[in-house]
């Protein structure tokens, strides 16, 4: 019998055998199945920003809608006036459908008094507060000074004011419930002040127990000049404040 013949394979000068120049190059190991495609960093940034926000609550969104329609509501009637104001343009710049302002004001006028509410009460409490204080009068007045012209007529809530003013002999119960809500608790936080004060002999007489609104006066004056003549000739209200009540409030000398 013949002898099976081998056939021997022929190296190669690389070293590699002829037949394994003939195979497939092996392929690249797959990742397990299981694991996650890595994707580069800025394409996971970029769908992280593209993300919606997350939902406020629903008591927050009704808080951030109802601000929206007071705020519009304010320009409306500043620009308008209160009569000519209508609620669609307030809607309109609120960003809200007419019909979500009665989801939280019963009309035109209850939507007035609570832009007053919102705006001006919270500055009534800090005058109330001032006025309080265990310091002497003057030192009061000057923080309420300050706090007029910071809080108010450096701000939106003057144009609440000078609507009050326009817009009050025309709408009678709007300059009631203004004085309710703002101007009877001032008062009486300013005459009972007034009032110690002539008792312990603080001021020289009784003037500010009587006539308090001496105090609001040149309050009103600045709101008016500025919304007539204020393009005509400039006012230094801190000066002018500061005039007027060294006249009202003379530094006492020492017996």
């Amino acid at each position: 019998m013949t002898a099976p013949t081998v056939q021997r394979r022929k190296r190669t000068g690389r070293g590699e055998t002829a037949g394994a120049a003939n195979e497939p190059a092996s392929k690249p190991a797959k990742p397990p199945a299981h694991a996650p495609a890595q994707r580069p960093a800025h394409q996971a940034a970029h769908q992280a920003a593209r993300k919606p926000p997350q939902r406020l609550p629903r008591q927050a969104k009704a808080a951030v809608r109802r601000g929206a329609i007071l705020a519009a509501a304010l320009a409306e009637f500043s620009a308008k006036g209160f009569a000519a104001a209508r609620l669609e343009d307030v809607a309109k710049r609120a960003g809200v459908a007419k019909g979500t302002i009665y989801l939280y004001f019963a009309d035109k006028e209850s939507l007035f008094q609570e832009i007053v509410r919102a705006e001006m009460t919270p500055v009534a409490g800090a005058i109330e507060a001032a006025f309080a204080a265990d310091v002497p009068l003057r030192a009061i007045v000057d923080r309420a000074m300050d706090l007029f012209v910071r809080e108010v007529f450096e701000t939106h809530r003057r144009q609440v004011l000078r609507l009050i003013i326009t817009e009050g002999p025309r709408f009678p119960a709007l300059a009631e419930f203004y004085y309710r809500e703002v101007l009877a608790r001032i008062i009486k936080a300013v005459r009972g002040r007034a009032r110690r004060a002539a008792a312990s002999g603080e001021v020289a007489d009784d003037t500010l127990v009587r006539f308090p609104q001496l105090m609001g006066a040149p309050a009103v004056t600045a709101i008016v000049w500025s919304g007539l003549f204020d393009r005509f000739e400039t006012l230094d209200l801190r000066a002018m404040l500061t005039a007027y009540f060294d006249r009202l409030l003379p530094a006492r000398s020492a017996p």
